[in-house]
């Protein structure tokens, strides 16, 4: 439903085939996901290993992480009390 929503605004009958037309930005949509979700994918896994070698860096996320979850548990306990 959110191709046809989306998509269809795209599409002029007057242009040829309604098929062609939406298969066309259907495969370019595809396409163009792959790539940037690959990119993503790639980046991700680069810093992961750069993060992982260096323990210092493995560290400070551990830190991070915790303060990150303590305060989420002190805003949900501060939410309850209301």
């Amino acid at each position: 439903m959110l191709y046809l929503s989306l998509l269809s605004q795209f599409i002029d009958p007057r242009h040829g085939s309604v098929l062609g037309q939406s298969l066309a930005l259907g495969f370019v949509q595809i396409a163009l996901s792959i790539s940037v979700n690959a990119a993503v994918a790639m980046t991700a896994g680069s810093i992961a290993g750069f993060l992982a070698s260096r323990p210092r860096w493995l560290a400070i996320q551990r830190w991070m992480m915790g303060t990150v979850l303590t305060g989420l548990a002190v805003r949900m306990a501060m939410e309850a009390r209301r």
